[in-house]
């Protein structure tokens, strides 16, 4: 598998609404990071769908090298 590319070395802040399906972009592609936009595409890479069970903020990593996809585990500090 290809490795991804770097969006930012830093996470972002999601205003997460329950129940909505969000997909996270695994590639580094996308222009509108941290979430996909569909530039994987003709690439081995696919986004990642997830949804929350309340409103929150999240924290999504954009570096895309977290252990604990979508969220930032602070593997860019490494970078």
């Amino acid at each position: 598998m290809d490795k991804a590319k770097c969006a930012a070395k830093e996470p972002k802040c999601l205003k997460a609404v329950k129940d909505k399906n969000y997909a996270y972009c695994t590639c580094g592609l996308s222009a509108n990071q941290p979430l996909c936009d569909g530039a994987h595409k003709g690439t081995e890479f696919s986004p990642k769908i997830f949804k929350l069970e309340e409103d929150k903020d999240v924290w999504l990593c954009q570096c895309k090298q977290t252990k604990n996809p979508p969220y930032c585990d602070g593997s860019h500090k490494s970078l």
